[in-house]
C-alpha cells in the first residue's frame, strides 16, 4: 500500500478535510493535495507530525507495519 493511500484514509478516519488538516500543519491545502495524491514525497517532519496527530508510527503509514499502535502500545 502506498503512503499517500494511508494519508487520506487516516484523515477520513477521523473525520478531518484536506483543509483542516493542512491547516493544523499549517500548510496551504493544495501542498497537503499534493503529499496525499502522491504527487510529492512527504517531508519527515511531517510524517512525525502526522504520526503524532493520528496517534501511530510512521512505519504504519509508510505501510512498513499493518498495525496502527505507537511502538509503545503494541502489547
Amino acid at each position: 500500500m502506498a503512503y499517500y493511500k494511508r494519508i487520506r484514509d487516516l484523515r477520513e478516519d477521523h473525520d478531518l478535510t484536506q483543509r483542516q488538516l493542512a491547516a493544523r500543519l499549517q500548510m496551504t491545502q493544495t501542498q497537503y493535495f499534493r503529499y496525499e495524491q502522491g504527487y510529492r514525497d512527504i517531508p519527515s517532519d511531517i510524517l512525525i507530525r502526522l504520526a503524532d496527530l493520528y496517534q501511530t508510527s510512521t512505519d504504519y503509514i509508510l505501510g512498513r507495519t499493518d498495525d496502527p499502535r505507537p511502538p509503545g502500545r503494541r502489547r
